[in-house]
């Protein structure tokens, strides 16, 4: 039996449309997979932008600028969709209503309203996968420490912290874009760009804040146009948000950081988990490196670490002993979305990418977020602030 082709339209043909067409056209990296995503048709309100498209990816049959072509054509099955976050929710809604799977981008909705609607039309078409992208646990030092938690080795867990960080928009001479405008990117700022990421793994195994007290940062608060003018850098540049999570085992304080003027940093995703039993933490700033602290009652507190190796959710044809990164991640990332939507329930591996259930309590933690920095207090996830 030969592979199920999985035909795909993207809508948004920017950097990360791109990153979905290398993926793809990288497929034969991956083993014993019995599916592969095609991309035939993309669409961009800047035709220009499809050129690229239509220059080095074979299967594209399709280019236009209105998307509504991909939602009636019947040769496509799913979509990838990536443009700024104050077009999800008509976009989403417009593809999930025309039965056309879909991976999106985070943070699933301008606001917690667009959120809202983006859900109601999620339950009325159970039939359609709807997953949201997050790419980085796929690393195997972050695969790694997920199987640790799903073994649940940690014990009481102590305390965890995670946090994505970069530094491009340290530089005050970069233009601003539609990231750092309110109208496009959202209040959130960082936190609606960078915290899916961040929250994949605690929403993934129940490590939801019951609060939250939220730091959050202007630290460039102007930037050129693309006249030269210096104008307003309306957003959030920096997010530390402090939170309490109830658990089973006994709740524990949860550090979240979302930055994009961390210095020194390229793009840094990590993870760390104290616990009674174990502790352990992975960071893409050293990607071979994995370090882990197993404890016995009475015994040494000594951290291991070793060189994690090619180990990967889907197996690859790449050898143990090479080096893994971004672009494997994202294909990894694929392969997930792939493979949930061909085998459901069944899939060749347990972790898969984020639903909109976790994107929907993201909403809930930084709509409260932003409660909480303007009142200087902690504040419960349901929006009221605790005594």
């Amino acid at each position: 039996m030969g592979k199920r082709i999985i035909n795909f339209g993207v809508i948004g043909c920017g950097l990360m449309g791109k990153e979905f067409a290398s993926a793809a056209a990288r497929w034969c990296h991956l083993k014993d997979l019995d599916f592969e995503p095609r991309i035939i048709a993309v669409c961009d309100t800047n035709l220009e932008a499809t050129k690229w498209f239509q220059d080095n990816v074979p299967s594209v049959k399709k280019t236009t600028s209105d998307y509504r072509e991909l939602l009636t054509d019947p040769e496509i099955e799913a979509v990838y969709c990536a443009v700024p976050h104050n077009l999800h929710k008509q976009l989403y809604i417009d593809i999930i209503n025309a039965g056309k799977h879909l991976l999106g981008e985070k943070p699933f909705g301008i606001d917690k309203e667009a959120n809202e609607a983006i859900m109601e039309a999620v339950k009325a078409h159970p039939e359609v996968l709807v997953r949201c992208s997050s790419e980085l646990p796929f690393f195997p030092g972050a695969y790694r420490l997920i199987e640790l938690i799903r073994e649940g080795r940690f014990g009481r867990i102590i305390e965890v912290e995670a946090g994505l960080w970069h530094s491009s928009d340290l530089n005050p001479d970069k233009p601003i874009n539609w990231k750092r405008r309110v109208a496009t990117n959202g209040e959130y700022g960082c936190m609606g760009d960078l915290g899916m990421h961040v929250l994949h793994v605690p929403f993934r195994f129940g490590w939801k804040p019951r609060n939250v007290r939220a730091l959050l940062s202007k630290i460039v608060t102007e930037r050129p146009d693309q006249q030269g003018n210096r104008v307003p850098c309306e957003t959030w540049d920096n997010a530390i948000l402090a939170c309490e999570v109830e658990h089973e085992n006994g709740d524990f304080p949860m550090i979240l950081s979302m930055k994009r003027i961390a210095p020194g940093h390229a793009n840094t995703w990590f993870l760390r988990i104290s616990g009674t039993r174990l502790s352990a933490e992975f960071s893409t700033k050293e990607p071979k490196r994995f370090a882990c602290l197993p404890y016995e009652p009475g015994g040494e507190q000594a951290w291991h670490t070793l060189d994690a190796p090619y180990r990967t959710a889907y197996p690859t044809i790449t050898g143990e002993i090479f080096e893994f990164g971004f672009s494997d991640s994202i294909l990894q990332m694929w392969a997930a979305f792939c493979d949930e939507l061909v085998n459901g329930p069944d899939m060749l591996q347990p972790f898969g990418c984020v639903t909109p259930e976790e994107a929907a309590l993201s909403h809930e933690l930084f709509t409260a977020a932003l409660e909480s920095q303007r009142s200087g207090q902690t504040v419960r996830i349901s929006g009221s602030a605790e005594s």
